[in-house]
């Protein structure tokens, strides 16, 4: 079930696919809800799910046989994560005000009955007499019996009720101050004014805003401003990345950059009062941090390990990133004609791009025509019927279900196309967890994709860059996690995994972007019909490699901002900028600008604190079973039945450890102390290190 204007719906006990198109049959309501037909539907969808809830909790009460406690239980989760899945997704897509201001309050009212549910000193009880009857369970139902006694603790319902109290506010009190960290993101972005507009390169002048007047900030032409046509450039992400791309002026470039990384200056205090509020959080719930709050229920186990692990792969990756960095000062030194120039950080971008471009021969418009967005949703089709043996069958999709003409509707909902006030990234969101609700019923799991592509101003054909369709494939990573796997219990469907193993899947799926095997399937010209030469392939492949390790320091880099942020607090007030610089320095290879605060617009540090290094793990768990099981022969349906049965179909339901030596052998991870890392050997191959 995928296509483009598709919502995909699998079949249980089948390896058939259901593609959904537009119909004009009975009306239902949105993401297939009959609540949802319009925007105050949501206050009914709140209410049923209060009522059913309630219902449950009373039945719960009664202290039933404790499988049906657990069983119980979970219907409760996944009633109220319905709404609470769903609210957040029109939340962040549906054109519609109404639906939107609609889905903010069910939100709001569904985390006020959470809080109720997870204070609920009968359902903590009937957990425990739950978890202490494991004899009497299934291994899934014993392990969900632990994992939902130990979600009610972190919740601090085992803590006296004045210490409740104080967590409650604590939990509230981040929960805002991350809401303000993120508006004040979205609502100053910062800009630059640069005169005159040959300043900057054509094909990005659709991206900007026309001035005129004022001070021409470092232009050094001899032309009074009042008499040039400027622009103001947003120093939002996007086009911050564009500028630093393809823009050859480089004062633009420092100026953008420094823009960009300096504001919005009011993350600054807003970041201080969530380290705050989040180590006093930590510290009432017995722990010396929170990120030993957050990483004791991981791999991991402890901030220690990570740091330990991270230390080591910064030392080790160091002298090749040394390396690259020198080789891309050099050819900066070529370009500009001065053997004593400096590289900078707002040179990075635009000069590993050129180098990329000239070394490897890769013309990214040209790379781009063999990528139109059709084309690459039929390269999803192709890469899951050869790997796990599906078919796809269309069925109607009901009037209602759909919450914009461009969003594809199914199981997985694919809404992929940019629009003005939508979320501005590519995620998945999950609506519905896969559950099994009696020995002959399965629920199936819902969830959306969500991404930001968009059409080229001299063009009618959405055509991705390869950047893009790697995204692709790594969010279909996550949406496969979810739609393959068969959990008795949705509270481990799909991706309900350890922080520091979800991303796995994903990373996994990246190297299908970049495979040939795959890419001759799919990658035709826009125009021609024309298949993707391997020669250009491979040149992308090498331009992929060429500062592999930079960016791998990047990311430990960042891992380690996050550790040390959320780690244990000095007795005293410390400078977070000037701790920024000092990690930068020690642990990259580029200088710190001076007068920058990157960190107040990483975001990462709001849903990520103190688990960004999940992303590393993942990647190494990933490069190790793409090497060991896929790499041979990733297309066979011998390498998906492996994926399928050895990881995918038990989402969190195992022992993550266990699972991936299940997959890939022992060799993929090591005990460290009393946590788990990953196996760096495959990686570091990639790294040539």
């Amino acid at each position: 079930m995928w296509k483009l204007t598709s919502r995909f719906r699998p079949h249980i006990n089948s390896n058939s696919w259901l593609i959904r198109h537009f119909s004009s049959g009975d009306a239902t309501g949105l993401y297939g809800f009959d609540h949802l037909k319009t925007a105050k539907g949501f206050q009914r969808f709140v209410a049923d799910a209060i009522e059913r809830s309630g219902e449950l909790v009373s039945y719960i009460s009664g202290m039933p046989s404790s499988p049906d406690i657990i069983k119980a239980m979970d219907e409760i989760s996944d009633t109220v994560c319905c709404v609470v899945d769903s609210a957040e997704l029109c939340r962040q897509t549906h054109p519609d005000r109404e639906f939107v201001e609609a889905a903010h309050k069910a939100a709001i009212d569904m985390n006020d009955y959470l809080h109720q549910l997870n204070t609920n000193h009968t359902l903590y009880a009937a957990v425990r007499k739950a978890e202490q009857d494991s004899n009497l369970l299934t291994e899934e139902a014993s392990r969900t019996a632990h994992h939902l006694r130990m979600d009610f603790e972190r919740g601090g319902i085992h803590l006296s009720p004045e210490k409740l109290d104080k967590v409650n506010n604590l939990t509230t009190n981040i929960f805002q101050l991350c809401s303000e960290f993120s508006g004040n993101i979205a609502d100053d972005p910062g800009h630059v004014d640069i005169f005159p507009v040959s300043r900057v390169p054509r094909h990005l002048h659709h991206l900007l805003t026309p001035v005129y007047g004022g001070s021409p900030r470092g232009y050094k032409g001899s032309a009074h401003a009042s008499k040039h046509r400027g622009f103001r450039i947003p120093t939002d992400q996007r086009t911050l990345s564009s500028i630093l791309q393809w823009t050859s002026d480089e004062e633009v470039r420092k100026m953008v950059y420094v823009e960009g990384n300096s504001v919005p200056h009011a993350n600054h205090g807003v970041l201080e009062k969530l380290i705050a509020s989040r180590h006093e959080l930590a510290q009432m719930m017995g722990c010396n941090s929170y990120a030993d709050f957050m990483v004791e229920p991981n791999l991991a186990k402890s901030p220690k390990v990570v740091t330990s692990f991270l230390q080591e792969l910064s030392r080790t990756v160091k002298p090749k990133a040394d390396q690259e960095f020198i080789a891309i000062r050099d050819f900066k030194r070529e370009k500009c004609g001065d053997k004593s120039a400096e590289l900078e950080p707002w040179d990075e971008t635009y000069y590993t791009s050129m180098m990329k471009s000239s070394v490897n021969d890769v013309d990214t418009s040209v790379v781009a025509s063999y990528f139109p967005l059709p084309q690459c949703i039929e390269g999803l089709k192709v890469l899951v019927e050869s790997l796990f043996g599906a078919t796809f069958h269309t069925v109607p999709l009901a009037p209602g279900e759909s919450w914009h003409p461009d969003g594809d509707l199914g199981y997985l909902y694919l809404d992929l196309y940019s629009r003005k006030g939508k979320y501005p990234g590519c995620a998945s969101f999950a609506i519905k967890g896969g559950r099994k609700i009696s020995d002959t019923e399965y629920q199936l799991p819902v969830l959306a994709l969500v991404c930001n592509f968009s059409r080229a101003s001299d063009s009618s054909v959405v055509k991705l860059n390869h950047s893009e369709v790697e995204v692709l494939f790594h969010e279909f990573g996550h949406a496969l996690h979810s739609l393959l796997s068969r959990t008795d219990y949705q509270h481990f469907s799909g991706t309900r995994v350890a922080l520091d193993l979800a991303e796995m899947p994903s990373n996994l799926f990246e190297y299908y972007a970049w495979d040939y095997r795959l890419l001759k399937r799919f990658a035709r010209h826009h125009s021609t019909g024309e298949t993707i030469p391997e020669k250009l392939v491979k040149s992308l492949q090498g331009a992929r490699n060429m500062f592999a390790a930079t960016e791998m320091q990047r990311q430990v880099f960042y891992a380690l901002i996050d550790q040390m942020l959320f780690g244990e607090q000095p007795a005293t007030s410390r400078d977070v900028s000037k701790l920024v610089a000092e990690l930068k320095r020690e642990h990259t290879s580029w200088n710190h600008v001076e007068g920058t605060h990157w960190h107040i617009r990483f975001s990462h540090l709001l849903n990520y604190g103190a688990g960004y290094y999940s992303y590393i793990y993942a990647k190494c768990f990933a490069s190790t079973i793409w090497q060991s099981v896929c790499e041979e022969d990733p297309l066979s349906l011998s390498t998906g039945t492996l994926l399928r049965e050895k990881f995918f179909k038990h989402g969190g339901a195992k022992d993550p450890g266990e699972l991936l030596k299940d997959l890939a052998g022992k060799e993929i991870i090591s005990v460290h102390g009393e946590g788990i890392v990953p196996a760096t050997t495959c990686v570091l191959n990639e790294l040539k290190l």
